[in-house]
């Protein structure tokens, strides 16, 4: 018990970002708070947070160790409902969100199946490439592509989420393959356009400095020029998918046509690791049985192996 009580009290604090917060929101002395965690860093054998009287900071073994205490919070907390819910339904509204591209192929085809399994379910779905605020606007659920800002959100990741290089065969026949990104200098470039929410260029992993082979990549940013940009990602894929070019996409996107040989990828030695596609909602402490069921959907239909060729 102490431990789960030392786990939950990490999570707080952090979401919350303060030890007299966390506190107040438990009706316990800050100093309890600072106890508990002083007693999971030493069991631990690591620190977690630096605090000062301003702020706290996580770590960098405090950022994953939050993740995976969010998970486990959640997952016993869904045991737990599993079996005290028993034969009840899932009834109620349950409101939405996602991002426009993502959600108009991969979450908006699902919310009709979900609801033929739970008919006492209403639902909302948004779709809008705007960060929505989803405890300020009273969302249930939103669905995130991509690396995750610090929250108070809880976050539980879905599926893996790659970016890929492709054009057509096409346009790889005429025009050659690029065998390194720097390569890329030489080729016709379909970019989002600089006022898009794409900021930092298009990621690659390509050895350190001074590193032979096998040995530690690095990311880095490139920022490929080219005749054509649009702020909409779905246009870039047209146009790719026309032969104008070599696009950077997420796997989501151009996985389908990539199988069916509508494109090809270039550049995969290069690819940088995965993000991850998740699904995020306000820190609760009883999770409506509605919105555990849309996660463990979304959890089961994002796992199969073809449901992202389709």
């Amino acid at each position: 018990m102490d431990k789960l009580k030392q786990l939950e009290t990490f999570v707080a604090v952090a979401t919350r970002g303060s030890l007299t917060a966390a506190a107040k929101a438990e009706g316990v002395a800050p100093a309890i708070i600072g106890r508990r965690l002083d007693a999971l860093e030493a069991r631990l054998g690591v620190k977690l947070m630096v605090r000062t009287t301003r702020r706290i900071t996580l770590t960098h073994e405090g950022s994953a160790f939050l993740e995976d205490c969010q998970r486990l919070l959640v997952d016993m907390a869904n045991a737990e409902a599993s079996v005290s819910a028993g034969g009840v339904k899932a009834s109620g509204h349950l409101r939405l969100t996602a991002p426009a591209g993502f959600g108009r192929r991969h979450v908006a085809p699902l919310v009709p199946r979900f609801r033929e399994l739970h008919p006492e379910v209403t639902i909302s779905l948004n779709l809008s490439d705007r960060v929505v605020d989803v405890a300020g606007e009273a969302y249930d659920c939103a669905v995130r592509v991509g690396d995750l800002p610090d929250s108070s959100l809880v976050s539980v990741r879905l599926a893996d989420n790659r970016r890929l290089c492709v054009a057509t065969p096409r346009y790889l026949q005429q025009h050659g393959r690029p065998q390194t990104p720097a390569d890329l200098a030489r080729f016709d470039c379909l970019t989002l356009s600089s006022d898009a929410s794409q900021t930092r260029g298009w990621a690659f992993a390509v050895p350190a400095p001074g590193g032979g082979e096998g040995s530690e990549k690095e990311i880095v940013h490139l920022r490929p020029g080219g005749p054509l940009d649009c702020t909409d990602g779905q246009v870039l894929r047209e146009w790719c998918l026309a032969g104008y070019g070599i696009a950077w996409r997420s796997t989501w996107e151009v996985e389908a046509d990539i199988a069916a040989g509508r494109l090809e990828s270039v550049l995969d030695d290069f690819a940088a690791p995965p993000n991850g596609i998740f699904a995020l909602f306000p820190q609760r402490k009883h999770l409506a049985l509605r919105v555990r069921l849309w996660i463990d959907f979304l959890k089961h239909e994002y796992a199969r192996s073809d449901f992202w060729k389709t």
